[in-house]
């Protein structure tokens, strides 16, 4: 299987993490007012899980808009199991994360390490010239019609993300702190005979997990989730099976914006119904970098200077 199959796997069965729902968009999105005020640090915790979940979908804008202002780095790590748990082959790919023209890009730079060959590398970036080309010189009917489309996509994203409210049973678990970042802990369970509103929220009856939220910024900033049955996606017949495990992590960059830190995936899938994938993949994110000529990018627990 070609890494391009595997990350079709990965972004699908990230779309069906709850809190992960507008990740990936491209466009920024269009404000919309929060449901609650703003937390501030001295305000009380919040006793009612399904309250956090919403106040989460309404702060999900500005994080969204301020993402837009970041370039960062991907390392792909995708390992092919046999049916016993070990490990037959490893991959591993390197993408520049970039935006262009309200569009996020992946640009493809190594490959089990070592840089891309010449032809590929070419193609790399002839994919990025044609890209700017395209936007560059659209009309004013096209682009309007790319952001109507892009806005469509982000309001199916924000209905996800507040569909989680309604289809989940939730319990609020003891609070944790992470790099001195007080964090609420709820447990979800999908309702049984909940009948879904949106056309992908039929993935939410089929997962369970664990959300770690901050406290201030009602972001998440944890995910573990586990598939307990088989989702089906996407153009070409593809199932994930029970027991698809998913973990993710977010981290705090300059103290503005929560930006993707981990993704780690154990995949079992069937593609086309007839040939069986069990895949293991881990994704990092690091070197983020705020457009401007120079940028001070500072992380949870540490710091570096970007030229």
């Amino acid at each position: 299987m070609t890494v391009t199959i595997h990350r079709i796997l990965v972004l699908a069965a990230v779309l069906s993490l709850p809190l992960l729902g507008a990740f990936g968009q491209d466009q920024a999105p269009t404000p919309i007012e929060p449901s609650s005020p703003p937390a501030s640090a001295s305000a009380p915790p919040l006793t009612d899980p399904a309250e956090i979940i919403r106040r989460v979908a309404a702060h999900e804008e500005e994080n969204q808009k301020k993402r837009h202002n970041y370039t960062y780095e991907e390392k792909v790590i995708e390992k092919k199991l046999d049916g016993h748990g070990e490990v037959k082959s490893t991959e591993t790919s390197a993408f520049d994360i970039m935006m262009i023209y309200g569009e996020q890009v992946e640009r493809q730079v190594s490959k089990d390490d070592k840089p891309l060959p010449p032809k590929e590398a070419a193609k790399e970036e002839e994919k990025i010239d044609k890209l700017i080309a395209k936007y560059k010189n659209e009309s004013d009917d096209q682009r309007a019609k790319r952001l109507e489309k892009d806005e469509k996509a982000h309001e199916e994203a924000r209905e996800f993300v507040k569909e989680v409210a309604d289809a989940f049973n939730f319990t609020m678990l003891p609070p944790e702190t992470v790099d001195g970042r007080a964090l609420y802990v709820i447990q979800g369970e999908p309702k049984p005979g909940y009948e879904p509103r949106g056309k992908n929220a039929k993935f939410l009856t089929k997962l369970r997990g664990k959300l770690w939220i901050d406290q201030n910024d009602y972001r998440w900033v944890k995910a573990d989730l586990e598939t307990i049955d088989t989702i089906s996606f996407g153009w070409f017949v593809a199932r994930l099976h029970e027991g698809t495990h998913l973990y993710a992590e977010e981290t705090r960059v300059n103290d503005e914006v929560w930006l993707p830190k981990l993704v780690r995936l154990n995949l079992g899938a069937r593609v086309a119904l007839f040939k069986d994938f069990n895949i293991d993949v881990t994704q990092t994110y690091s070197d983020y970098k705020k457009f401007g000529a120079q940028t001070k990018i500072t992380i949870e627990g540490e710091a570096a200077e970007k030229p």
